[in-house]
């Protein structure tokens, strides 16, 4: 089921310097949420602003409120960043969404990180998985018991990997009502 009604685009603003990665997320928000989602050049996201150094970490709700201030009124923003990132009460987090901005971040998304041997394709489903996870939050969708479902919440990387990239019916179904109830 698709959904037929949209009000905001998504303008993803990427770290990552990987066109292929970042237009097979682009066309998988577009299918998932049938918006118009731009791809930015790649530019420095992250900075000391929002580092904690006794941590080693980046604060994803210091990202958020920073950048909700380039946000237009139109859109949703979607940082994609290549540093590691939290949330107070986490050790790490995959990615946040809060007010209109949403930041993945690929430092754990990748197979390397786990000491093993890079796999892109696993790289970019992650990645993929992650992005229409955060963009569903900004849309109004909590997390799914369905862990099979994209918005199930993933506590380690091996929830993620167990998720497909797919809204499940229910939440199609959510976020028809969400769309509806706000044209």
């Amino acid at each position: 089921m698709k959904i037929c009604r949209t009000l905001l685009k998504t303008r993803i603003i990427p770290e990552l310097d990987d066109r292929e990665a970042l237009e097979t997320v682009a066309m998988v928000l577009r299918e998932t949420y049938n918006s118009e989602v731009t791809v930015e050049d790649v530019r420095k996201v992250l900075d000391h602003h929002s580092f904690n150094n006794k941590r080693g970490q980046y604060d994803a709700w210091k990202l958020v409120q920073i950048y909700g201030e380039e946000r237009r009124k139109d859109e949703y923003l979607l940082l994609i960043v290549e540093g590691d990132i939290y949330a107070s009460g986490f050790n790490y987090i995959f990615g946040l969404a809060w007010q209109g901005v949403a930041v993945v971040s690929t430092y754990r998304l990748k197979q390397e990180f786990y000491g093993l041997e890079s796999d892109r394709k696993i790289f970019i489903q992650r990645l993929m998985k992650e992005a229409v996870h955060e963009i569903g939050h900004l849309y109004g969708l909590t997390h799914c018991s369905d862990r099979r479902c994209v918005m199930a919440f993933s506590n380690w990387i091996g929830d993620t990997d167990y998720k497909s990239w797919m809204l499940c019916q229910n939440c199609r179904s959510k976020l028809g009502r969400i769309l509806h109830s706000i044209i």
